[in-house]
């Protein structure tokens, strides 16, 4: 069961948590859900990397275990800094911009090492890339049209990849 439900999980989890992000950029969630959440992923990025390890250790697989360990110290980061009063928007924008790239550097090498809907990896790598593009520019000048434009772009192109991801196996 647990097998099954880390193969499938991620095409749940990965647009369910930027559809949080986006809820959470609306000011539709209280600080305290936000914390909360972070608290939740940093405890499933660590399971998941923990029980996946063994089979993590070659060709895409390793790529993406070094996206969950790279993700995880972004989360951390991000709880760290809703753990402050006030909350550190700089931290808390270098998270989402980080959960924006880290996962978009995955899906380019999957997208080159993959015989099996190479396309879907590297659309949803340039979808991730240019979200994190339209989100800065958003979060700097500030714009927020840009910002809900860089956290859509991110959901569609990370859920695309994670889709595929899952199609293959």
């Amino acid at each position: 069961m647990f097998r099954r439900l880390r193969e499938n999980g991620p095409v749940v989890l990965v647009p369910l948590a930027w559809t949080f992000a986006t809820a959470a950029h609306l000011d539709l969630l209280a600080l305290r859900t936000v914390l909360v959440a972070h608290l939740v992923m940093d405890t499933v990025i660590a399971v998941f990397a923990v029980l996946s390890w063994r089979e993590m250790t070659d060709g895409v697989l390793l790529a993406w275990r070094r996206v969950l360990l790279v993700g995880l110290v972004v989360t951390l980061a991000g709880t760290a800094g809703l753990l402050t009063d006030p909350p550190l928007e700089p931290v808390l924008t270098a998270t989402v911009v980080g959960w924006m790239l880290v996962p978009a550097a995955g899906l380019v090498y999957t997208g080159l090492h993959v015989d099996r809907h190479p396309r879907a990896y590297t659309v949803g790598a340039a979808l991730s890339v240019g979200g994190a593009v339209a989100y800065t520019v958003g979060v700097l000048a500030p714009l927020s049209a840009f910002v809900l434009a860089g956290l859509t772009l991110t959901n569609v192109g990370q859920t695309a990849g994670i889709v595929a991801a899952v199609a293959d196996y």
